[in-house]
């Protein structure tokens, strides 16, 4: 049997098992873990970015996280909360912080200080000046962290499997477990399409969400380089 075969069967397309059902609990358990991340990571980096205080260290205790392997953390937290979703979750945010706070501090001191001057000359108070001014400049930065941090999540999220959780990752175990290949390599394209399309979607929100001035201007950057090189 092919991996075309084996997903063209039917049987493969209905029921608890199916492809739609595993491709949702799959999205379901990454966007989880990717939302509790952001909600705990871009306070840290927005604030330490903003105010340029404790940064280094903040960023040096997220990179010492991510020596920390993910499936450890899984089965640490497997042995505390036994089966289910909370173990999958836990160490997949773990996974999730680091790009995120790292991103999120440079993207926030990245910002130019002649700008954080001039609001303040307007009259801006901190609240204002970070939310209006500041974030949005940060924007591109910010949101290649939680890109970075989505797809390594999507990517990762296959090891629920391992500890009878559900996603793609069951076509991919349980294809090894019964030497049907076709499931392993249909199951290890789907994760990839899935982690491929979740960037593709960030990054049409990150366009969205980027002012058009600094569009505008990174757009010109890119023409100079590219003119640059030409030349």
């Amino acid at each position: 049997m092919s991996v075309l075969d084996w997903v063209r069967d039917p049987s493969h397309w209905t029921g608890d098992d199916g492809i739609p059902m595993r491709t949702l609990q799959h999205a379901q358990i990454s966007l989880e873990s990717v939302a509790i991340g952001a909600v705990i990571a871009l306070p840290i980096g927005v604030a330490l970015g903003h105010y340029g205080k404790f940064g280094n260290l903040a960023i040096n205790i997220s990179n010492a996280g991510r020596a920390v392997p993910s499936f450890g953390i899984l089965i640490i937290a497997f042995q505390l909360f036994g089966l289910g979703d909370t173990p999958v979750v836990i160490a997949l945010v773990a996974l999730a912080i680091p790009p995120m706070v790292t991103n999120s501090y440079v993207g926030l001191t990245e910002v130019d200080k002649d700008v954080r001057d001039a609001a303040r000359g307007m009259g801006y108070r901190e609240l204002p000046q970070l939310m209006r001014i500041e974030l949005p400049l940060a924007v591109p930065l910010v949101m290649a962290g939680i890109r970075t941090s989505a797809v390594q999540v999507i990517a990762t999220a296959t090891v629920a499997a391992f500890i009878g959780g559900g996603g793609l990752g069951r076509f991919i175990v349980d294809g090894y477990a019964t030497q049907i290949y076709p499931a392993v390599a249909a199951g290890a394209v789907a994760v990839a399409l899935l982690a491929v399309g979740t960037d593709f979607a960030l990054g049409g929100l990150e366009r969205i969400l980027v002012p058009r001035g600094v569009r505008s201007e990174r757009s010109r950057m890119a023409q100079r380089v590219t003119m640059f090189k030409a030349g």
